[in-house]
């Protein structure tokens, strides 16, 4: 299991989910996108459509769940079988242990529950954290 925590500095949370979300497509994997935002819900739905390329999406409840290669959900609920999840609001959330990769992205007001999480994570058996920053425009893994 993987964990990548971003740190948000530059880009808002749905220009590097979008980023994310293409690679995680690309792989052949789908996508579980968690939000109790409802704005950022919004602009989240809204940049899969405009960021360059279209990336097939939808949202939890509004039909035809499973067949989604990207969700957009307010809670954990994998109904389109992904097997990665990202959590966009900053929130971490242990449910998402049971994916086989979680991006976890976080800003300045999130920043305190992305240290305690990645504290909380440390040492467990079988899980792989990373930590990426923005530098220069691009997303750098930081050592």
């Amino acid at each position: 299991m993987q964990v990548d925590f971003y740190q948000l500095s530059r880009d808002p949370a749905e220009a590097a989910l979008a980023l994310i979300a293409g690679k995680v497509i690309a792989s052949g994997e789908r996508l579980l996108v968690v939000s109790a935002d409802a704005d950022l819900t919004g602009r989240i739905d809204r940049a899969l459509w405009e960021r360059g390329v279209f990336l097939a999406h939808g949202e939890a409840g509004a039909g035809h769940d499973e067949r989604q290669p990207i969700l957009i959900a307010d809670a954990v609920q994998p109904a389109n079988g992904a097997r990665h999840i990202a959590l966009a609001d900053g929130r971490w959330r242990e449910e998402a242990l049971q994916f086989d990769r979680a991006f976890l992205l976080f800003d300045g007001d999130t920043i305190d529950g992305a240290r305690a999480t990645w504290r909380n994570l440390d040492g467990k058996e079988g899980l792989q954290r990373n930590y990426w920053r923005q530098e220069d425009g691009r997303w750098v893994k930081a050592a």
